[in-house]
């Protein structure tokens, strides 16, 4: 009879159980893996002496890399939560808590980051000093860190209070109760117990890996003037829906209300390209509202970020805890713009208002409004709100007790019940979460009700909306003609020296719309038609050579083969609803030769297809991004067994065609072979001596400047995950 039983949850996932031992490890703990547990009866309700709580896991091994395919793949949080709190684990006289820990395995700088991403997670800043250094004043420094204190029950414990752990080296070491663990390779370890052993793979192969638990239907999603469309009224528990989340369309300009997990999919059904994403408002740093922030580093431009200076110490100390990063490399990644509490702040005419919402760590409500016709229409999005019932019992007079003012409670239940025209909240309920019985008397024009996982009660359908996923409230529908502003914006980036009549010329031909998984264009097709994506996705496919690449909003389908009418060696096929602006490759042959383009054409079209086989930039880098680095890059040619001592000690390398090694000391510790790259030392910190370059064969090498791809988040994202599995690879 086997002892250990292995089953896979995702791709790079595995639920490890050895009863006798009372093991039950959860191997992997990316972003929503409760979810899948619970899809796989792995988590369950069960009952003992009278308490109804959770099974689940009572261990985790982490992943020796922070990331794999550009997302984390250590997200402890939500497992560690619903080990403490759901099975009980933390709970004083619960059947369940029989004074072990929840368990962390894995290397030790990842156990490390670990706890102190936990830490993070549960209170944000820990101290006065910390939140007086976000600009905040001393006076209200204490406020915060009174009502903080009073939500830890009056005392900030470190992870080691909450968590064990076991470090994983070089020696085999025990886990608990005889069971034993090894590292064989990066990523991949041995488990044993008694006579039997099964080997755990966290390795995650490049590609595309969608790990969403719920399926979500495809929507096609209006650019309005200004509207808010639901991509999540979910909780971190629920298996059905995403994470309580907005996104608000001003102007066709595409703004996200958090970044919970699995946002990357939530995007791909509604239509949206990563690459359309203006900015982001953040509310908080819990991972069902901060897991996917990820996927908006892996974009060709830096994304906006909103918050007060507040908020954002607090999330980007948690993320330089799960990447062992200082936080300002990771400002590097964003356009940063901070709000200021309790005022208007004006973003281009979109006005928002943050105010500070009671929860254990630093939080922001936001109410976002635009002028139009005489008044303002008004959205306000209250995410982790907490009840007024629990705020009250917070209550004390004593300035220097855990808890909050009279003063602190009637401003914010001011705040709470202020009337807008549209307002989402929080009722999840608890000692953290809202209630819907503060807004019975709201008089909001609507009401959605969100962060719940289970049904809606009668009680609560009488006093607010629901709205499934995609479900969009106009508030000003667009009458300007926000398709043909983008396609306009799209063509003056692509020829930046074309007059504008023959832009508008080009313009003036119909948008059409194609559902998802349409084909564009066929493989072997010669283009009648040169489309340029406005919204939505295209997979770019070919089989043959192995070649996907995923064309963004701004990418011309079929230009090269349809003004040399040939036919295409790949296939374009939709993966959402896409429009396109549909112009007839006759037409757009003239305008090219007219202009005297075509040599320009065919030498960005060479270059760009050398860019596009390759994994650092085949992947969320729009053809004008991509444009702009094919204009600047250079062909090198080289012999075999010579040594590349002319490279510049600021550039990235793709080989073109050949292989070369890659030598540290009087060692090869890398062959670098067709469409990879090397360099990245270099650009990322500076290490020009690390290593030295010889080809194995004859080699054709392009050389792209640092400087052009220092903009480009998603290329330095690729390369710093490269950089990392490389080193521990050594």
């Amino acid at each position: 009879m086997n002892k250990m039983k292995v089953s896979e949850v995702i791709k790079g996932v595995y639920w490890l159980e050895i009863p006798e031992a009372d093991l039950f490890i959860l191997c992997g703990c990316p972003e929503d893996v409760t979810k899948h547990l619970m899809r796989l009866s792995l988590i369950v309700p069960t009952e003992r002496d009278g308490v109804t709580f959770e099974t689940g896991p009572n261990a985790i091994l982490l992943s020796d890399v922070a990331l794999q395919n550009g997302k984390f793949c250590n997200l402890a949080e939500f497992p560690v939560l619903q080990m403490l709190y759901n099975q009980g684990m933390i709970i004083p006289n619960h059947p369940n808590n029989s004074g072990i820990k929840p368990l962390l395995i894995g290397a030790k700088d990842q156990i490390d980051s670990q706890m102190e991403y936990i830490y993070r997670g549960n209170y944000g800043m820990v101290s006065e000093e910390e939140i007086i250094a976000t600009g905040e004043t001393p006076e209200r420094a204490k406020m915060i860190m009174r009502m903080k204190l009073k939500f830890a029950f009056g005392k900030i414990l470190s992870s080691d209070e909450l968590l064990d752990h076991t470090v994983v080296g070089e020696e085999t070491v025990e886990v608990r109760n005889g069971v034993f663990v090894a590292r064989t390779r990066t990523n991949v370890f041995e488990f044993s117990y008694e006579n039997e052993k099964v080997t755990i793979d966290l390795t995650i192969k490049r590609g595309r890996n969608d790990r969403s638990a719920y399926p979500l239907g495809f929507q096609s999603i209006p650019r309005d003037y200004f509207s808010v469309i639901h991509s999540g009224q979910g909780d971190g528990w629920d298996i059905n829906r995403p994470c309580m989340a907005s996104i608000v369309m001003y102007q066709g300009k595409i703004y996200l209300i958090d970044a919970g997990p699995n946002i990357a999919y939530s995007l791909t059904v509604l239509g949206i390209s990563i690459n359309e994403i203006e900015g982001i408002f953040h509310t908080h740093c819990h991972d069902d509202h901060f897991a996917g922030i990820t996927s908006l580093i892996r974009t060709d431009k830096r994304i906006k970020y909103y918050a007060t200076p507040l908020v954002r110490a607090s999330v980007f100390k948690k993320l330089s805890a799960l990447l062992s990063m200082d936080e300002d490399r990771i400002s590097n990644f964003f356009e940063i713009i901070d709000l200021e509490f309790d005022t208007w702040n004006d973003i281009g005419g979109l006005e928002v208002r943050p105010f500070l919402s009671p929860h254990p760590v630093e939080t922001s409500a936001f109410i976002f409004r635009v002028f139009w016709e005489s008044r303002y229409l008004t959205y306000a999005h209250m995410a982790d709100i907490v009840s007024l019932s629990v705020l009250e019992n917070m209550i004390t007079s004593d300035d220097d007790a855990p808890g909050i003012s009279q003063e602190v409670f009637d401003s914010t239940k001011e705040q709470y019940l202020i009337e807008v025209d549209l307002k989402k909240i929080d009722i999840g309920g608890g000692m953290i979460h809202g209630e819907i019985e503060d807004f019975e008397d709201d008089q909001s024009g609507k009401i959605v009700l969100a962060h719940r996982s289970v049904p809606l009660t009668n009680k609560q359908k009488e006093i607010g909306s629901s709205a499934p996923f995609g479900v969009v409230d106009t508030l000003v529908p667009d009458d300007s003609g926000n398709l043909r502003r983008f396609a306009f914006a799209f063509l003056n980036m692509y020829f930046q020296n074309l007059d504008r009549h023959y832009l508008r010329t080009l313009l003036n031909n119909p948008i059409v719309e194609f559902s998802p998984g349409s084909i564009i264009l066929r493989k072997g097709r010669t283009p009648e038609n040169i489309y340029l994506i406005i919204t939505g996705t295209v997979e770019k496919i070919r089989s043959d050579d192995n070649v996907y690449n995923i064309i963004s909003a701004g990418g011309l389908i079929g230009e090269y083969t349809g003004i040399h009418g040939l036919p295409s060696k790949s296939a374009y096929r939709t993966i959402n609803y896409a429009r396109a602006l549909r112009i007839t490759a006759p037409a757009y042959k003239a305008l090219i030769e007219k202009n005297n383009l075509s040599a320009l054409i065919n030498e960005r079209a060479k270059n760009r297809e050398i860019l596009e086989r390759s994994w650092l930039f085949g992947e969320s880098v729009s053809p004008p991004v991509l444009n702009k680095i094919a204009d600047v890059m250079t062909l090198r040619s080289y012999g075999k067994n010579k040594d590349l001592n002319d490279l510049s000690t600021d550039a990235i390398f793709i080989v073109g065609s050949g292989s070369l090694e890659q030598i540290q000391g009087h060692h090869v510790s890398a062959t670098i072979s067709q469409r990879n790259f090397f360099g990245e030392e270099q650009v990322l910190f500076g290490e020009t001596n690390k290593f030295k370059y010889r080809t194995a064969e004859p080699c054709q090498i392009y050389e792209i400047p640092k400087e052009v791809i220092n903009e480009v988040p998603i290329i330095m994202w690729k390369m710093l995950e490269s950089y990392e599995f490389r080193n521990l690879e050594k």
